[in-house]
């Protein structure tokens, strides 16, 4: 299950996801979203688990735990709406 992990403090890594995730179960990548150009973090990423139950239990006990001195806000992400799309946009030629 994908998890979506939002409200972190800019200096939370990988590694600490992996870290926090791993404590209720098998995670199968942890990554903190980055600006493209100052890699700064955008104070949210992902973790994939493998087991269902562990990740649910992980969004449980996990949502509204301070970690470096921020709530998270933990829950199962949403697929993502491509917006970016190549349409006019209303506009008439």
């Amino acid at each position: 299950m994908n998890i979506y992990v939002g409200n972190l403090s800019q200096d939370v890594s990988e590694e600490d996801l992996n870290s926090l995730f791993s404590e209720h179960g098998k995670v199968s990548s942890a990554k903190v979203i980055r600006d493209m150009f100052a890699q700064t973090s955008k104070g949210f990423g992902f973790v994939e688990m493998a087991g269902q139950a562990d990740a649910k239990k992980a969004i449980d006990t996990l949502n509204a735990y301070e970690l470096k001195g921020k709530k998270l806000v933990v829950n199962e992400a949403r697929p993502r709406r491509d917006n970016r799309g190549g349409g006019s946009r209303g506009r008439r030629y």
